[in-house]
């Protein structure tokens, strides 16, 4: 069981009380009802009417709840078993736009379900890809899914929209206040105060957003005049499906495949102290479940669904990750979509509480990104894939219009920052890949070589590979320890030949010399007892070279020793 790290309060398989669980849920389901604006996005593009946009808004909570509870199972072939919830991602709507304007909302749904199809498809394949996912491409990915949210975000910030092109002072102060109480709470508070700090916030927001004017009695009304209880029309509006329209659809489905897999490699992290590689058969079942969402939201009437990792930043801000959070935020919003006055709460919130709540949860995963790309050694070839990917995702955001001219075909993959980060990162990564070798081998004469020719030979190739830092400054350590303790082995004027392999999971020192094997002390030597001066150095240097090495052997073969390093990647 992975070892719970001190930041969380409840960790992904702890059990916080009932209550707790609701108001936390609560508190992800106000991050989630942002991406309600989706739906009427969509609609008021096609033509659609507002009771339309309402079965949408309606079936995005049903379809949303199913998929998060999904994703927070731990047992069986779906779900990843972390706090994952799903939302309306912006990476289904170009092509969802497109299936509109073709054929209305029964295109739409048809096609998310063709989506999710290949999602779930992609998924049982997706765990023999590993060396196409390293620690560069998926922080580049779980950056770049922080940074695409930030054009949503800064805008409902500072009040600025189609109707208020400037920035607004009001909106203004009720995004400062929003976010200045929730950070607060967030940095200062202690126990529960920290695990509902966006609550707290968001309450703020809306309070000083009533008494600005701009949560007005009108839109309160909207709660009041919202009905009890409705059943939901699921199925309302049909499915059709449109072969020209398939690559759009997959193309989204991929994007939204890879973004899955950046979030779910951020909850691995933060769930596990000791975390070092992704584990792949929960990414794989995580891909799984949200193939299932989608192939649910199609045939409920829904919009394409994918993870939302400013939901992840929440659980990182707030130290509660357990999936009973998932379980609890799931089954509120399935019941939402029966109780239209409960829904309406999240759909008045006022825009720059949205900005607020967004930029909140964004720091949270920007940072995530960048501790993944640095929990591994980075080299020239490594700098390449993560700076060009980051610099022509950005490109995207700061000059929208710059991908306007491409081929049809090509346009539909470079559809957001996320996926030209994407497809850079994948693209260069197995680019980058030609002409490195898994093997090296060098020699050390001791009455030449110094440490420095270790560390520098270790270090370069440590970064070509990829490697852990402390992995690779152990085998420095313990081959250094090896060549101090040369001299007592009787290795003058001899080389040591030393063959280092590495993998994802291993780094295996062998060192062949000609000589004697030597005594591993497996405590600490007593030097006042040891009368021989040499032998004293030898069994130090013996016993400091072990405390680097998870393992070591010995094995001779015509008069020469080899001596293996076994280090744990």
């Amino acid at each position: 069981m992975p070892r719970k790290p001190t930041n969380l309060i409840y960790g992904v398989d702890d059990e916080p009380p009932l209550a707790t669980a609701l108001l936390l849920g609560f508190q992800h389901i106000f991050i989630l009802s942002i991406a309600f604006i989706f739906p009427v996005v969509i609609v008021s593009e096609i033509g659609g009417s507002p009771e339309d946009a309402q079965t949408l808004i309606c079936m995005a909570m049903l379809a949303t709840g199913l998929s998060t509870a999904l994703q927070a199972l731990n047992r069986g072939p779906v779900g990843s078993g972390y706090l994952c919830p799903l939302l309306n991602g912006p990476a289904f709507v170009p092509a969802s736009l497109l299936a509109g304007r073709d054929g209305g909302l029964a295109l739409i749904f048809g096609m998310t379900a063709v989506a999710g199809v290949f999602e779930a498809l992609f998924s049982q394949v997706v765990g023999r890809m590993r060396k196409f996912f390293p620690p560069e491409v998926t922080g580049t990915v779980v950056l770049m899914v922080g940074v695409e949210v930030i054009p949503i975000a800064v805008p409902k910030f500072f009040g600025v929209d189609s109707i208020h092109p400037q920035v607004q002072a009001l909106p203004f102060l009720v995004a400062v206040t929003t976010l200045a109480v929730t950070a607060a709470f967030n940095v200062w508070g202690k126990g529960k105060l920290r695990l509902y700090s966006l609550l707290i916030g968001m309450v703020a927001g809306y309070a000083v957003s009533f008494a600005a004017g701009i949560l007005t009695i009108e839109n309160v009304r909207l709660i009041i005049d919202s009905a009890y209880f409705q059943f939901p029309q699921m199925g309302k509006f049909g499915m059709s499906f449109s072969t020209a329209l398939l690559v759009p659809f997959l193309v989204a489905a991929f994007s939204s495949a890879l973004k899955t897999m950046g979030d779910l490699t951020t909850c691995q992290k933060i769930n596990d102290a000791d975390w070092k590689r992704i584990e792949m058969r929960s990414i794989g079942r995580g891909m799984l479940a949200c193939g299932a969402g989608n192939i649910a939201s199609g045939l409920l009437g829904a919009l394409g669904q994918s993870v939302s990792s400013s939901n992840i930043g929440l659980s990182i801000a707030t130290g509660a990750t357990s999936r009973r959070i998932g379980y609890a935020a799931g089954g509120i919003l399935i019941l939402m979509a029966f109780f239209p006055k409960l829904a309406a709460i999240f759909v008045i919130m006022p825009t720059p509480v949205m900005g607020a709540s967004l930029i909140f949860t964004v720091c949270f995963m920007v940072m995530a990104g960048i501790q993944i790309l640095m929990s591994r050694m980075i080299d020239a070839r490594k700098t390449f894939v993560v700076g060009l990917s980051i610099i022509f995702g950005l490109s995207y955001d700061i000059n929208p219009g710059l991908y306007a001219g491409v081929d049809p075909i090509l346009k539909s993959f470079l559809s957001s920052s996320l996926a030209v980060a994407t497809i850079c990162a994948v693209v260069l990564n197995v680019l980058f890949r030609i002409g490195i070798s898994r093997k090296l081998e060098f020699e050390l004469d001791p009455e030449v070589d110094t440490s420095e020719k270790i560390f520098e030979i270790m270090e370069k190739q440590g970064g070509a590979w990829g490697a852990r830092r402390e992995v690779i400054f152990n085998a420095i350590a313990a081959i250094n320890e090896l060549l101090d303790a040369s001299p007592f082995l009787g290795l003058s004027g001899k080389k040591i030949a030393l063959n280092v392999v590495f993998d994802e999971f291993n780094l295996d020192v062998r060192a062949v010399y000609d000589g004697m094997p030597f005594e591993i002390p497996v405590a600490l030597p007593c030097i006042e007892s040891m009368q021989d001066a040499e032998a004293t150095s030898l069994a130090l240097a013996a016993f400091t070279m072990s405390k680097y090495v998870d393992k070591m052997s010995f094995s001779t073969k015509g008069g020469k020793t080899e001596l293996l390093m076994h280090f744990e990647h």
